[in-house]
């Protein structure tokens, strides 16, 4: 079972590593390219939208949320495009991946308002029962 895992997760990898060139091509329509690049910036952001230690939720979009917008981007992607992509992506594999530091911040900041408001919301609560 180990091994079809860690099989899983390279061929998840790879098509990373593929649609990471597709969105940089000029064959490949806007509206792909827009969705292949949400998919792939998020996979390589450093922090996750759902934080991994948070039980079940936290390996959701690894497991099920990644995997979906890897599956849908490769369908809006031409074939000619993909098998020319696959070259490239064999290469990247080996050097390992770039990081998107912008939107692991954008995620950081989201969290960051998100307990700010959650901070803010029990103290009010807190107070209101004070009085």
């Amino acid at each position: 079972m180990f091994k079809k895992i860690k099989a899983w997760a390279k061929k998840l990898k790879r098509q990373i590593f593929i649609l990471y060139y597709a969105c940089k091509d000029d064959r490949v329509p806007w509206y792909a390219k827009v969705f292949t690049a949400c998919v792939v910036a998020y996979a390589f952001s450093p922090i996750d939208l759902i934080p991994d230690f948070i039980p079940i939720l936290g390996y959701l979009d690894e497991v099920i949320l990644l995997p979906l917008g890897i599956m849908f981007a490769l369908k809006m992607i031409p074939k000619d495009v993909l098998s020319n992509c696959k070259v490239k992506a064999e290469e990247m594999m080996r050097n390992g991946k770039p990081k998107n530091w912008i939107v692991g911040s954008l995620i950081v900041l989201i969290w960051g308002v998100i307990t700010v408001w959650a901070v803010i919301k029990i103290y009010q609560l807190f107070n209101y029962h004070e009085n």
